[in-house]
């Protein structure tokens, strides 16, 4: 056999070796193919693991824009800055490494800078060389997002007083009920022993609560009432056309399961376009028995209080629309100055509206429980519920701290 010529040969090493990279190439695109996973923002993190992570300078988020909107931040910033230098508020730190007194000075620094820095360069700059962002570790524990959900306080038909059409209350915290010195409910006496707080189906069905004088207001439907207890509040107008406001009290300390995934889950609506009113519409042509059955899937119960002015968060201090959000409380340090950027839902379907703003850790919820997890809060009434309802949208979640 002729032996080839050595350009022959130089041909045929160029083929293999292209022939090598392709395959390695496919290998490793089926590897990364296999490593990429869907979301599970549910998710806790591992055992040790940080809450924020800090961000490099070059990755910090645009976020002057939002200074020319600072009369809008103030009264929300005043809140957490009321809430921070209240006496309690010093056992929730030091929470991540953030001690209170880096909390508190973060807050009324970032004040200053809001009314007295003179153009949005001048506040771009003094944040940047003096403040450390940190992100939120988000689903995966390595800053992999957030996912955004929304919450209101509903406008809500009612009775001061049980009549014809009002048959289900909203309850007033109960003396048994207790609580750590955090406020977390540790449940209640029996003899000796402290059990869990009975649970929805015990208050609603077996009446656990009645003949106790705790009611505040009946409302018309139990969905109603379901709702109000998953926002945390709610304002009811009475018959006379006065509003009756109502804001969290506590709960029953039992673990939220969702209404909307049970529905789900059973095939009984689908996924796609889920939203409350769809959930409204199923409760008004279900039968009564079985929209019982879905809300009793909840163990978890809120009870309320009557209150003045804006509903409260679980910091007992008043929540802005669209600068307030609620966070998972054991990870993330309380009042705190955040920056989100997301996208909400416009008014058309495919419409998306950036986010890219100041807001304040300034409540919880029963959902509310990892770091891949956020409600913002939206507002008052029938448009704000509109809105919060259609909110399931990823994005990032930004704590900010002086150096």
């Amino acid at each position: 056999m002729k032996s080839r010529k050595p350009a022959e040969r130089a041909v045929e090493q160029m083929r293999g070796g292209i022939e090598r990279l392709g395959r390695l190439i496919a290998g490793s695109l089926l590897l990364l193919t296999s490593c990429v996973s869907t979301p599970d923002y549910g998710q806790g993190l591992a055992n040790g693991a940080s809450a924020l992570l800090p961000v490099m300078d070059e990755d910090v988020p645009a976020f002057a824009m939002d200074w020319a909107m600072r009369d809008e931040i103030l009264p929300a910033l005043d809140q957490s800055i009321d809430w921070i230098h209240r006496p309690h508020a010093s056992k929730f730190f030091p929470i991540e490494g953030v001690t209170i007194d880096r909390a508190k000075a973060s807050l009324v620094r970032f004040r200053d800078l809001l009314v007295n820095s003179g153009t949005k360069a001048s506040f771009d700059r003094a944040i940047r060389e003096e403040f450390t962002w940190y992100k939120s570790a988000g689903w995966d524990g390595r800053g992999g997002g957030v996912l955004f959900t929304g919450y209101c306080t509903p406008l809500l038909e009612g009775s001061l007083t049980k009549a014809p059409g009002y048959d289900h209350p909203l309850y007033a915290l109960p003396d048994d009920l207790i609580k750590d010195k955090a406020g977390k409910t540790l449940g209640w006496k029996v003899g000796e022993a402290t059990l869990p707080y009975p649970s929805r189906s015990a208050i609603e069905n077996a009446g656990f609560l009645k003949g106790r004088g705790l009611e505040l207001v009946w409302l018309s439907n139990p969905l109603d009432s379901f709702i109000a207890h998953v926002n945390g509040s709610a304002f009811v107008r009475l018959p006379d056309g006065s509003i009756a406001r109502f804001g969290y009290a506590g709960k029953n300390g039992a673990t939220y399961v969702s209404l909307g995934k049970q529905l789900i889950a059973d095939g009984v609506l689908p996924r796609d376009g889920l939203n409350l009113q769809r959930i409204r519409d199923w409760s008004v042509t279900a039968s009564p028995a079985l929209v019982n059955e879905y809300l009793n899937r909840n163990p978890s119960y809120v009870f309320f209080q009557p209150i003045e002015g804006n509903p409260h968060g679980s910091l007992d201090v008043p929540v802005t629309a669209r600068r307030s959000v609620a966070t998972d409380k054991t990870l993330f340090p309380r009042a705190s100055i955040m920056f989100v950027d997301a996208e909400l839902p416009g008014a058309h379907a495919a419409e998306r509206i950036p986010m890219r703003q100041f807001l304040f850790d300034q409540d919880t919820g029963g959902a509310i429980r990892t770091a891949g997890r956020a409600d913002l809060y939206i507002g008052i009434g029938p448009a704000a519920e509109e809105m919060a309802g259609r909110i399931k949208t990823p994005g990032q979640m930004y704590y900010l701290f002086l150096n």
